[in-house]
């Protein structure tokens, strides 16, 4: 879909996305939070794996940790980055013409 802008109609376009970056960041900070202190929460599948030592179930625990850690992440960043962008788009008039340096939402 192309758009234009709604004063001069050119269809040079920046699409800023300050919102979609900020989100993104903090999706991920937040869903590897969460998913490495959820793995080390329920930790029986670790623990159980490497339940032939002690430092079998430390390092059980600690990979995990780290698997949850990446997995929330991954989930986080494409959750905040789908929310920052409609942000940007549709709420914080982040589009930018690039010929008259007007600054609009885009429509609905």
């Amino acid at each position: 879909m192309l758009f234009q802008c709604p004063c001069c109609t050119s269809i040079k376009i920046a699409y800023l996305q300050p919102a979609m970056k900020i989100a993104a960041l903090v999706g991920t900070v937040v869903g590897a939070t969460h998913g490495a202190s959820t793995a080390l929460i329920d930790k029986p599948i670790g623990s159980t794996a490497g339940a032939i030592s002690p430092l079998g179930i430390k390092l059980g625990r600690l990979s995990g940790a780290v698997l949850g850690g990446l997995a929330g992440s991954v989930g986080g960043c494409a959750l905040g980055a789908q929310l920052g962008e409609k942000l940007d788009r549709h709420a914080l008039a982040n589009n930018l013409c690039l010929v008259c340096g007007h600054r609009f939402n885009l429509p609905t």
